[in-house]
């Protein structure tokens, strides 16, 4: 399907199943923590799936191109990326299965009725709110800073949305693990895996995913660490794993400067 492109958009090749992405030539772009998380959902075959800030749509087209999700909704606050993720749907063919909705999460039980979702998956804004001056009005300030929601609202409209049982995945930066860990306990969502994400084997973890059960009992398993990179420059076989290429496809994106999987998202403020 032939989709229009704005001149400040560019398309980009997944490396999954045929998947592209619309999103910005420069600014706000995907990184390799979208991917991580939706690899690291539990999604199985027939399942109803709600994406939290979903962007551009990435982590959605993911999980419809990797699982047998039977309907995936991407919510998203922001008009003109909401606007995009769907032109990205459209561009995939995924409409009878990928729903973008333009509304705020907040009003997210009203919206989508209790108890309505087996997982939810969410890639949050990393910084808590008042952390630093922000301008409410920057996409990108919006994306990085809890502006629009907090944290504590995320969870708590994700118990509601769960079904009993059902599970919420998240990606966030370590130095919120306690923030994390006390709301999901608090909203009866269980956490159940931790798993650390590293640079490199040398360098301290400064990211994490998380998975928990709502209304499970207490058992929470570390997972072995992930890294990103084997060494400088050179990525893990699990990263290329992931992403679904060999080591020497990757060699050769690395030469030619055209490795998809971006920062580490907010890594730089």
């Amino acid at each position: 399907m032939k989709i229009d492109l704005k001149e400040d958009e560019t398309v980009e090749d997944l490396q999954c199943n045929g998947l592209k992405l619309i999103q910005k030539k420069k600014g706000f772009r995907f990184g390799v923590d979208a991917v991580l998380l939706a690899n690291f959902a539990d999604v199985r075959k027939g399942d109803t799936v709600l994406d939290i800030g979903t962007g551009t749509g990435i982590i959605s087209i993911l999980i419809a191109g990797k699982t047998g999700a039977e309907t995936i909704f991407g919510i998203e606050i922001q008009a003109e990326l909401a606007e995009m993720a769907k032109r990205s749907i459209m561009l995939n063919n995924l409409q009878d299965r990928v729903k973008i909705i333009q509304e705020d999460i907040k009003r997210g039980t009203e919206y989508f009725g209790a108890s309505r979702f087996d997982v939810i998956v969410v890639n949050p804004p990393y910084m808590a709110q008042g952390s630093g001056l922000v301008n409410p009005e920057d996409s990108k300030a919006l994306s990085r800073h809890e502006i629009a929601c907090t944290l504590e609202d995320i969870i708590s409209v994700s118990s509601e949305l769960l079904v009993p049982g059902g599970q919420l995945a998240m990606v966030h930066r370590c130095e919120r693990l306690v923030d994390v860990l006390y709301l999901m306990r608090a909203y009866s969502i269980e956490p159940k895996y931790i798993r650390f994400v590293h640079p490199l084997a040398h360098r301290r973890a400064n990211i994490f995913l998380v998975k928990g059960a709502k209304g499970g009992r207490p058992q929470l398993k570390l997972m072995e660490p992930l890294y990103i990179y084997d060494s400088p420059g050179v990525y893990s076989g699990e990263i290329n794993r992931i992403y679904g290429r060999k080591q020497e496809e990757a060699h050769e994106r690395r030469q030619d400067g055209n490795m998809s999987m971006g920062r580490i998202k907010h890594e730089q403020e």
